[in-house]
């Protein structure tokens, strides 16, 4: 907030105040020299006045050698009254008696004996003697002299006599003080002009440095637009000059910062790893977005919080282990909700001075990459398990045929069929996993065409109707799963499909795989005499496909696994029944492959739904000749 600044305040006020007491200290300065001067000079002219010429003090002598008293005292009285002089004026001779007084009123005391030590002193050592005194009781200043009468015609020393005058200064100061009240007058005068000359001058020079102090405030504000007036090319308009090209440069400056921060900004926000900065105390100054939602935290309520408080770490590590280690941790966010697992990487913000100013954590998500991991190691696992209990059957079977039991005509053939068996098994899962891999590698080619799914859906159930009327396990050797399914197992199939027919675009065989894979679970997992209800129908230009049975059903916690490769409900009872455990993971990778979808809806105890759900077009009839009849 700029504060307003009173005048009495103001550079301008003080410098007219310098101007204005330089001026007066000068003028006093040069008065009292001239006073002073003058004074003296005056008093040396009053002094030159006052005193006797010689040739009187001669004839004062003389008179004073006279004999005759009498005659020689009116001689005197002569002299000092044509002098003229207003000064009081008084002869004493070489004894101390006064011998006349140029006061007319005062000639009583001509025949006495003075009583000024000042002129004995005077008559006794023979030198001049002058002084300047006041006196209070007349409140007057006086200059007085003695002069002592010297003999003209004898000795040099020889005293006869001396002249006291005694003159009234008055006139002289009188003077003096007219001429100090004109100069103190005139000097007033000056002080006032010259104040108003100082202000106008003080104004001429704070006028550009006010200017410059309200640009200074505008920059400081913000407000870069405006020009200091330059008044001229002195010191101050240089200075003005400055003063606009710092206003330009910082606004290039500001701006380039501003665009630097927004870049920063726009980097933060729009990046998927969080980012955390923090002060050297460790305390929150920036989070981005992205580390908000890692943390499941307000982004500006977090702001001054400490870093170990936010991500938990604080039992484990200070402030100064991150300073001086800077190491990698593994953060695990995980809750029943999702999964979450976060690799944190700490660095330093270090000057050039090698003074540290604060800590960026980078947050990156390796959930999927935890989970990957964790899958690979797995299947690994699942793979060798699956693939070592037929092996190790296989392996009982054979040491036993070797051992001699191939010779038992009974025995031998029930031991060779339950090695075929295991074979086959381990055949199909390593064709389910060459299945697999080549779909992860996405160098599967999907031969796709039209197809009409009310008949393909219908095909593929009556071959499964089939097979319960000819009463047998394996009616279709060209199924992929068909040979699993129990011997002698009752069942029914139920239909509810749309009359309408719905064309989809798809892979025909691998798509009769997915409901091959779904049907079989189906038939197995449901009780014998089960119904299987398999429903089709169109929603929102979609196909959706469901197969219902009525087995023991799936846990909750179970259902996001299902898909999962190698996953298994009852693990033990899934293994008796067959099956390679791969069926639902290479469905979902076909349906997805399809730009569709496959998910599952169970209740333990009440069966399980798998549905199906295919985009596709309505069929145009007057199109029909565009395609090939199947």
């Amino acid at each position: 907030m700029n504060k307003k600044i009173h005048f009495f305040q103001s550079i301008n006020f003080k410098i007219a105040l310098v101007f204005i007491l330089l001026l007066m200290v000068t003028l006093e300065i040069i008065g009292a020299y001239f006073v002073k001067q003058l004074e003296q000079q005056n008093i040396q002219t009053f002094k030159q006045q006052v005193q006797t010429p010689a040739y009187v003090n001669n004839q004062l002598a003389d008179d004073l050698l006279k004999t005759d008293a009498t005659s020689a005292n009116k001689e005197i009285g002569n002299v000092l009254a044509d002098l003229n002089n207003s000064a009081d004026i008084r002869v004493v001779d070489s004894k101390g008696i006064i011998r006349g007084t140029s006061d007319v009123n005062d000639q009583g005391e001509v025949g006495q004996k003075t009583p000024d030590s000042d002129v004995k002193n005077v008559l006794y050592n023979n030198r001049s003697y002058e002084t300047l005194s006041y006196d209070k009781k007349n409140q007057a200043s006086y200059y007085v002299t003695i002069v002592p009468l010297i003999n003209p015609s004898g000795d040099s020393n020889s005293v006869v006599g001396a002249i006291y005058v005694r003159a009234n200064m008055k006139s002289v100061y009188k003077g003096i003080n007219s001429i100090t009240i004109i100069f103190l007058t005139a000097s007033l005068v000056a002080a006032l002009f010259s104040s108003v000359i100082a202000i106008v001058i003080s104004r001429a020079i704070t006028r550009p440095i006010d200017e410059m102090k309200k640009q200074a405030i505008r920059m400081a504000r913000g407000d870069y637009s405006g020009q200091v007036r330059i008044y001229g090319q002195d010191e101050l308009g240089q200075l003005a000059v400055a003063v606009n090209n710092l206003s330009v440069r910082v606004e290039e400056a500001q701006e380039a910062s501003e665009a630097e921060r927004r870049r920063l900004d726009s980097v933060l926000s729009h990046m998927t790893d969080g980012v955390i900065s923090t002060d050297r105390r460790g305390n929150v100054i920036i989070i981005n977005e992205a580390a908000a939602d890692f943390l499941d935290v307000d982004d500006s309520a977090v702001i001054g919080q400490s870093i170990l408080q936010i991500l938990k770490i604080g039992n484990d590590h200070t402030i100064r282990d991150l300073l001086e280690n800077q190491t990698e941790l593994m953060l695990d966010f995980s809750s029943h909700e999702h999964d979450l697992i976060l690799h944190a990487e700490f660095s330093l913000i270090q000057r050039e001075t090698g003074f540290i100013s604060g800590i960026v954590c980078v947050l990156h998500d390796v959930t999927e990459q935890q989970k990957d991991e964790r899958e690979r190691r797995q299947f690994v696992s699942n793979v060798s398990h699956e693939l070592r209990t037929p092996l190790t059957s296989m392996r009982s079977y054979l040491e036993a045929l070797t051992d001699g039991a191939w010779k038992d005509p009974k025995v031998a053939p029930d031991f060779l069929h339950v090695t075929q068996e295991e074979t086959d098994r381990m055949i199909r899962m390593i064709n389910d996993l060459l299945s697999l891999s080549r779909m992860d590698s996405g160098t599967v080619k999907m031969d796709m065409e039209l197809v009409n799914l009310n008949e393909l859906f219908n095909y593929v159930l009556n071959r499964f109707d089939m097979m319960i009327k000819a009463d047998t396990s394996a009616a279709d050797n060209n199924r992929t799963e068909a040979r699993n399914l129990p011997a002698n197992k009752k069942y029914s199939i139920k239909r509810e499909f749309t009359k309408r027919d719905l064309w989809v675009e798809i892979d025909t065989d691998k798509f009769m795989q997915v409901i091959d894979n779904i049907m079989n679970n189906a038939i197995k997992y449901s009780p014998d005499g089960g119904v299987v209800t398999c429903r089709l129908l169109e929603t929102n230009n979609h196909v959706i496909l469901s197969i219902s049975d009525q087995g023991l059903g799936i846990p909750k916690k179970d259902l996001p696994h299902v898909f999962d490769r190698f996953y298994r409900v009852d693990k033990a009872r899934s293994r008796a029944q067959g099956g390679t455990g791969l069926g639902l993971a290479i469905s979902k990778e076909v349906v997805e492959a399809l730009n569709g979808r496959i998910w599952v809806d169970s209740e333990e105890g009440k069966g399980s739904t798998f549905y199906i759900s295919l985009s596709y077009q309505p069929y145009d009839e007057e199109e029909d000749d565009l395609w090939d009849e199947n």
